[in-house]
């Protein structure tokens, strides 16, 4: 059991579900720290949501959490107010699930969940590369995929797919993703070419006054970043992989505010 002292910290906690683990940790809201140290568990082989529910429920179990802590969930598909669309690498049971009412139901707990990408791109916003940025920010993640979440003036644009524009006549990630990068043995510069092309059609559909990349490449985004040549300013991601939970666990936060306001 992870202990530490509840009344120090403003706390929620943040869970990114992915389809090899599931790792939480929860967060100081106040930094964008984690409060204990991340725990991660492999994701069930078969991810069906009630499996899943209870590696969540083992997971939150594991931390002397204060009561009131709500959850924040990072799940890998498109979330239509908690509920999900259509999904790509879990269990396709997943289909039309409400996550809250599960988890909510498996935790006791209040719990928000989020397109993980959305997630990752609230966490730069609040404590990372676009902390204090106003206007349109553009939070890409360079991966198997490409995940996108769009800000504009500290309001998220959910869900959006921008990894999937048709350009060329290619759905852009299967040219442009970091998993294309690897497949096709490219160098950086062969890369950047592709990243190029991505990077102005998405410039010109939405003129973002600055773009984050993140994802595990971002690590190298010196072979790559300057090569590109846009009108935005790019940098580099800097939550790495802790994206995801701080980002949940903040919009979780958010909303249990949301929901006293309204009562009030």
């Amino acid at each position: 059991m992870h202990h530490y002292d509840p009344m120090a910290q403003h706390l929620a906690f943040g869970i990114d579900i992915g389809g090899s683990g599931i790792k939480g940790a929860p967060v100081d809201l106040e930094s964008g720290k984690f409060a204990a140290d991340r725990l991660r568990i492999p994701t069930p082989e078969a991810s069906t949501p009630d499996a899943v529910a209870a590696v969540l429920a083992e997971l939150v179990d594991s931390f002397d959490l204060p009561k009131k802590a709500p959850i924040g969930v990072a799940f890998p598909a498109p979330m239509d107010h908690g509920v999900v669309r259509f999904i790509a690498n879990l269990d396709k049971s997943w289909k039309g699930v409400d996550l809250p009412a599960l988890l909510h139901q498996a935790t006791g707990r209040e719990v928000t969940a989020v397109n993980d990408a959305d997630a990752a791109g609230i966490g730069e916003q609040r404590y990372g590369a676009a902390k204090g940025k106003d206007g349109t920010v553009l939070v890409v993640t360079l991966g198997t995929g490409i995940g996108s979440a769009l800000i504009v003036d500290g309001v998220l644009v959910p869900n959006t797919e921008l990894g999937h524009l048709e350009i060329d006549g290619h759905d852009a990630e299967s040219r442009a993703a970091d998993s294309a990068r690897e497949r096709e043995n490219l160098d950086f510069p062969a890369w950047a070419e592709r990243l190029q092309r991505y990077f102005e059609t998405v410039e010109m559909l939405l003129s973002p006054d600055l773009i984050v990349v993140g994802g595990g490449v971002s690590k190298k985004h010196s072979e790559f970043l300057p090569l590109l040549n846009l009108r935005a300013k790019i940098i580099p991601a800097e939550l790495r992989n802790a994206a995801g939970i701080v980002g949940a666990a903040a919009m979780a936060a958010s909303d249990v505010e949301k929901a006293k306001r309204k009562k009030d």
